[in-house]
């Protein structure tokens, strides 16, 4: 008989609690059809490669304010050997909205071979959480690094700041200053695995921003970017389009994949803001099957979904709600937004304040852990990178389902009770079966 151990969170108006519990799989004898969720562990899609957060300045300098003790507290909570399983990384290349302020590597635009570029100001907050996040790992932290703008000089708005287009002239010199940051990078022990070619292609943002038509990022990618990078030794750093919402997933790719490009792109990224749009990652994987599918953004924006305490437990389930559509239509990897931030959901430069799942109050040396790393650590905590997702069926839309097999062969479900009753579910694998219940309004992982 196999083993089958529940892990669940409980989410209540009066907080969280967690049960765990224990039982078995014995043989289907009464042939169960009602109340069922199936599990086909002989039937797999995609692998599910690792997750990760992004490292910003901001989550830097929110967690350089707290003591030594609760720096390590928290770094260890996401890549720890006890922690929530996280493997992977994202960093800026230059400032972003989540830095204290704008600021760029070169500001001489009479330097083309960039004899002044210095990376003094990544050094202060984004290298040492970088360094403190591999440290923890026992190996270099994987990265994706996503440019926010071009130096200001090289754009056609000359800030960096309120989008504007990358100057034509500037291709090349932009080619060569990105193998510049990434050869920088790797000479201080922080190899980048993957890059985007700009984050949020078609925002024109009030902070660091850049636009590309499709046509202009796959003329970049292909004559300008690739080429130098191949030229310079770093065609290692697998290069991902798009990084802008999922709903546009599909025609992006679409407009740049071809046969002049398809050898030179290793996958799609994409955000959650504009809503679910899960078939456009299923789209992308029907007609580029060889393309890696990345959720490299996502997180709660105060402004539109709510500071309120009470609306914590209602982050938690749309983090839960958005990873389960992703895994089940086609999702690699998984990168949430910042790792961590202060108590005013910051510091931003223009004041774009979000949530994390921690945060670290400097002015009190204070951790508070949100509902929401609780919901994210019934993923990345159970499915270990190399895992492959398996199918499923669930009886009701209430349940939202997912499932996979480690590289161990432990099968992992995921299991959402979006409703508020609980749910007794009878769980058949292969011609056995066990009787689980899920609460109302929890999230639990399901090992066997």
């Amino acid at each position: 008989m196999a083993k089958v151990t529940l892990h669940a969170t409980i989410f209540g108006e009066d907080g969280i609690k967690t049960r765990d519990y224990e039982t078995a799989l014995i043989p289907d004898a009464k042939n169960q059809e009602m109340q069922v969720i199936n599990l086909y562990p002989d039937k797999t899609y995609q692998k599910i490669e690792g997750f990760g957060a992004a490292l910003t300045e901001s989550a830097g300098y929110a967690l350089s304010r707290m003591s030594k003790e609760n720096q390590k507290k928290v770094v260890d909570a996401y890549y720890g050997k006890d922690g929530i399983g996280y493997t992977i990384g994202r960093v800026h290349m230059d400032s972003c909205d989540f830095s204290v302020g704008n600021y760029c590597a070169v500001e001489n635009p009479d330097d083309p071979e960039f004899k002044d570029f210095n990376l003094e100001r990544d050094a202060k907050y984004v290298q040492p959480l970088v360094k403190a996040v591999s440290k923890t790992l026992g190996k270099p932290v994987s990265l994706l690094l996503s440019p926010w703008s071009p130096p200001a000089f090289m754009k056609e708005t000359g800030v960096r700041n309120g989008g504007g287009h990358l100057k034509k002239e500037c291709y090349q010199d932009y080619a060569n200053y990105i193998a510049k940051y990434i050869t920088e990078y790797e000479k201080l022990g922080m190899p980048i695995s993957w890059m985007t070619v700009q984050n949020e292609p078609l925002a024109v943002q009030t902070w660091d921003s850049c636009e590309y038509t499709a046509a202009e990022e796959k003329e970049f990618l292909r004559d300008y970017l690739y080429p130098t990078l191949k030229e310079k030794g770093l065609e290692h750093v697998k290069l991902y389009i798009w990084d802008h919402n999922k709903e546009r997933t599909y025609e992006r790719t679409r407009d740049i994949v071809d046969e002049t490009t398809k050898d030179m792109i290793a996958g799609v990224a994409y955000h959650w803001y504009s809503g679910d749009h899960f078939d456009t990652l299923s789209m992308v994987k029907e007609d580029y099957p060889d393309l890696m599918l990345m959720h490299s953004e996502g997180c709660v924006e105060l402004a539109r979904y709510g500071a309120a305490a009470g609306n914590s437990l209602r982050h938690a389930k749309q983090y839960a709600h958005d990873i389960i559509g992703d895994l089940n239509h086609g999702m690699n990897y998984w990168i949430d937004w910042n790792l961590v931030l202060d108590e005013i959901g910051g510091p931003n430069h223009v004041d774009n304040f979000c949530g994390a799942p921690i945060i670290c109050d400097g002015t009190t040396d204070t951790i508070e852990v949100k509902p929401m790393f609780h919901a994210i650590a019934h993923f990345s905590k159970y499915i270990k990178p190399g895992a492959v997702r398996i199918a499923s069926s669930a009886y009701s839309p209430d349940l939202e389902i997912t499932a996979a097999k480690n590289p161990d062969g432990t099968i992992v479900l995921v299991v959402m009770n979006t409703s508020e009753e609980d749910k007794l579910v009878n769980l058949r694998m292969n011609g056995t079966t066990t009787r689980l219940t899920f609460w109302g309004n929890s999230i639990a992982t399901v090992l066997i």
